[in-house]
């Protein structure tokens, strides 16, 4: 089952429940990917990846956080749960995060495989992770373990 296709069977699900929630993050979500697949048509690109898909939720997830701690820290503790509520519905749909052990065992092999030897090989040893792991890898948690183990 695609992404958009388990969007709209749980957001029918949701609106069943009462969720009222759940359906507005849902109905948020399926909005950002039709904005992603229509800038993607501008560049010529025919409908929206996968990998283009698990990349905006990302980001969701990542304004999200961030407007969670300025809310945090600007004493809107309701607001701030909010946003995690919409992080919590988010990741249900990213694929499942490697843990930090395997994510080290990941950037060691793609050191080895590269041949990277500095901070100059950077590049090659995260096109080796994208090529091997794809959507399924956080570019950026990778990024700051290839840096620790080229530094």
């Amino acid at each position: 089952m695609s992404l958009r296709e388990r969007l709209m069977a749980d957001l029918k699900t949701a609106m069943k429940a009462g969720e009222s929630a759940r359906v507005g993050t849902i109905r948020m979500i399926t909005a950002k990917l039709k904005d992603v697949e229509i800038a993607g048509r501008a560049k010529g690109s025919e409908g929206l990846s996968e990998e283009e898909g698990v990349s905006a939720l990302r980001g969701m997830v990542k304004t999200r956080a961030e407007s969670a701690a300025l809310y945090r820290d600007a004493g809107r503790p309701e607001l701030a749960e909010k946003e995690e509520a919409e992080i919590a519905v988010i990741r249900g749909y990213l694929p499942q995060e490697m843990d930090d052990a395997a994510l080290d065992a990941a950037v060691k092999d793609a050191v080895s495989a590269s041949g990277a030897t500095s901070m100059k090989d950077m590049g090659k040893v995260m096109a080796e992770l994208k090529a091997k792991f794809g959507a399924g890898l956080d570019m950026g948690r990778a990024n700051a373990v290839v840096k620790a183990h080229l530094t």
